[in-house]
């Protein structure tokens, strides 16, 4: 296996891991802890998807360098979708996300709001997209 490919097929898995294990797992399950209060839920999750989409950039970084490296034309149009969800979800959503909690609103009182929805949906978008890349990845080898 050449190292650009190897390098695809273990960020796209890491990059997975790290989405299924804060997206699905620990935002949701945060506010199940027994005396945290909604607000504070929210601050810890807003640096907790602040610093996973750095790392998540950094990812989509090395690995469109990686699919360039093979020229695989699937690979590579699956990753550049993968970088628009990514784009659209930490640098369009979350922001407005963000403004929309540090705008008076306290979060006791804030209901879901669709952008919410949105970055969900997103999310579930991104990990298809990653699934796919790792499974084009992993056929390849």
């Amino acid at each position: 296996m050449n190292p650009a490919l190897a390098t695809q097929i273990a960020v796209t898995f890491t990059w997975l891991g790290l989405v299924l294990g804060i997206s699905f797992l620990e935002a949701p399950l945060k506010f199940r802890a027994p005396g945290l209060t909604i607000e504070v839920g929210v601050g810890i999750g807003r640096l907790v998807f602040r610093a996973l989409n750095t790392i998540e950039g950094v990812a989509a970084v090395v690995l469109l360098i990686a699919v360039l490296a093979q020229g695989i034309p699937l690979s590579l149009v699956l990753t550049i979708a993968v970088i628009v969800v990514l784009g659209l979800g930490a640098l369009v959503l979350r922001p407005l996300m963000d403004r929309r909690v540090t705008t008076g609103h306290t979060a006791e009182r804030m209901p879901r709001h669709s952008m919410h929805f949105a970055y969900i949906a997103l999310e579930v978008v991104k990990v298809a997209l990653l699934v796919a890349i790792g499974v084009v990845g992993l056929a390849t080898a």
